[in-house]
């Protein structure tokens, strides 16, 4: 079973003139993930198996080797799963370099 992970600014504290917004907003994730060379947007994340199954959206999708995986913009944060290994340490430098903390849920 995977665990998901959120990547969040709410544990953050907002003071100071510099201080950044409590949330993630969506066009930071475009700009950020732009200049990522292994990250694509797609509005529209689509898994296949047995049946398909198609969820509008905002994903910034990792292509990792032969896998692609979702790291989703919801609501001021950054959603993915656990699934693979590397998965861990991508979470973590990005949520590095956004400011931001990577928790679980």
């Amino acid at each position: 079973m995977s665990q998901r992970y959120r990547i969040t600014r709410e544990f953050r504290e907002n003071s100071g003139k510099d201080a950044q917004p409590q949330t993630i907003t969506l066009e930071e994730c475009k700009q950020y993930f732009a200049f990522k060379p292994d990250f694509s947007y797609t509005s529209i994340y689509t898994v296949t198996g047995q049946t398909t199954m198609s969820v509008e959206g905002d994903f910034f999708m990792w292509s990792l080797e032969e896998a692609k995986i979702p790291f989703r913009y919801f609501q001021g944060d950054i959603y993915v799963l656990g699934t693979n290994e590397a998965v861990i340490p991508m979470m973590l430098e990005v949520a590095s370099e956004l400011g931001a903390d990577v928790a679980e849920g």
